[in-house]
């Protein structure tokens, strides 16, 4: 008997190969494509609606440039606008990515502020760099320990995240309630604690406007959640335990342990928002007596809209804290009402949302036709 032997041919494999490679880059492409439709059609499902309303859809989109981009002092308030969006963004998207969902960035985003706020004003004695480290370590620690409780709920007895962070929110609006007016408050009749010391602040970078290094903060953040993500052992185990629980297990990775760590650094990102925000901006912690602030829930929006990647949560910052910028001059200079604004993001998350739905929709049909 005489035998042959099979040999593999490059150029064939190479052949092979393309196809595979065309369809990762189309698909890719699609990905990507996808919100910035949504975006497109938003803004003008945005214009038509301004337009029914009897409002001059020019003028309105005359006053969003003028909001964002027509001085120097513009483009820094928008950008204050868009960093702790990014912040709020990569907590939700970071959480996504080990298939859980904080909608606790509210509760992590008060309690950071505080404890940043009493580290700014309470520690005296240290030098510029070292103070400001230790209020931004404060409350990113804050935010970490407040989004662990409801993480390690889930990991080691079950409890849905969903309905652990949502109460937790309120529990953080109450006990700064009450916290800021039996011991915390500053004296006068606003309920606000003292103001942070200058070595606390961070520093101005695009005066006259209120834009501080926390952007630099942000964007750096948005760097390591990537690298963290997909360039570490543990960031593979944390997208492994997202994808599939049981099979993360099944191949010996430590599903509990893992979905609390998440928890922890979703709490820490989201913590990381209140803390810029008291020591660039406020420079005090003030009271939320009147409700939440918004930024943990526009962090819900901006993870969806940027699909739970760094990359896509910083250019959906950007597009939403551009649009929150807008609206009160929008409403000065085009008569146009807030909720228009709000009407506008709806839709692109409405747009985006749909999308999924159609995918996951074919996806099954063509499961059952392969039966």
């Amino acid at each position: 008997m005489t035998g042959t032997v099979e040999t593999r041919d490059p150029s064939r494999s190479q052949d092979q190969g393309r196809p595979q490679g065309r369809n990762r880059l189309r698909a890719l492409l699609i990905e990507a494509l996808v919100p910035i439709i949504a975006v497109v059609v938003a803004l003008l499902i945005g214009l038509i609606f301004i337009a029914i309303t009897g409002r001059d859809p020019a003028k309105a989109a005359e006053a969003l440039w003028v909001a964002n981009f027509g001085s120097r002092r513009a483009i820094g308030e928008a950008l204050v606008s868009v960093t702790p969006l990014i912040f709020t963004g990569l907590s939700v998207a970071f959480a996504f990515r080990a298939g859980l969902f904080n909608i606790g960035g509210e509760g992590q985003y008060i309690v950071a502020q505080l404890a940043a706020a009493v580290a700014g004003y309470a520690i005296t004695g240290l030098p510029g760099w070292l103070h400001v480290t230790v209020a931004i370590l404060a409350g990113a620690l804050a935010g970490g320990l407040w989004g662990a409780i409801p993480g390690l709920l889930k990991a080691y007895r079950g409890v849905h995240e969903v309905v652990n962070t949502i109460m937790m929110n309120y529990i953080a609006l109450y006990l700064a309630n009450y916290l800021i007016a039996n011991y915390l408050k500053a004296p006068g009749a606003l309920p606000v604690t003292p103001e942070i010391l200058p070595t606390a602040r961070l520093a101005q970078i695009l005066p006259p406007s209120r834009l501080h290094t926390g952007l630099f903060l942000a964007l750096g953040a948005a760097v390591l959640v990537y690298l963290l993500l997909w360039h570490t052992r543990w960031g593979y185990e944390i997208r492994a335990v997202g994808h599939n629980p049981r099979a993360a297990e099944y191949a010996g990775i430590d599903v509990p342990r893992n979905l609390a760590l998440a928890m922890l650094i979703s709490g820490a990102l989201a913590g990381l928002a209140g803390t810029v925000q008291v020591l660039g901006v406020q420079r005090a912690f003030y009271d939320p007596v009147g409700g939440f602030v918004g930024y943990g829930f526009d962090g819900i929006a901006v993870a969806l809209l940027g699909r739970n990647h760094p990359a896509g949560v910083v250019l959906a910052a950007l597009l939403f804290g551009i649009l929150d910028r807008a609206a009160p001059t929008m409403q000065a200079m085009a008569q146009v009402p807030k909720a228009t604004i709000w009407v506008v993001q709806a839709t692109v998350i409405l747009l985006v949302a749909a999308d999924q739905i159609i995918r996951s929709l074919f996806k099954r049909r063509r499961e059952v036709a392969a039966r």
